[in-house]
């Protein structure tokens, strides 16, 4: 079906392992705990994106533009080049 890719029985030697390695009994929780994780996670990003959204909102093209010219004032001046003084003999 997939060539040297997952296989459905792969699949099936996973399931079996997470059987065996946590027990029938421990599963539910299991899977409970990481549901719980990945909403946590979820919201957490929604939250971050959210908040980037309303700085950039917040922000008008007016403050942007009064910003520009800042960027472009003249740059600083370039530093002489230092005279090596040492002698050789």
């Amino acid at each position: 079906m997939f060539r040297n890719g997952l296989e459905p029985w792969h699949i099936l030697i996973v399931v079996v392992l997470f059987v065996v390695l946590f027990g029938y009994k421990k599963l539910p929780d299991a899977a409970r705990g990481l549901g719980k994780s990945l909403r946590i996670l979820k919201s957490e990003t929604k939250a971050l994106r959210e908040e980037g959204k309303d700085k950039d909102v917040s922000e008008s093209t007016a403050e942007r533009r009064e910003r520009e010219p800042d960027s472009l004032e003249k740059p600083a001046p370039i530093a002489d080049p230092v005279k090596d003084e040492r002698h050789t003999v």
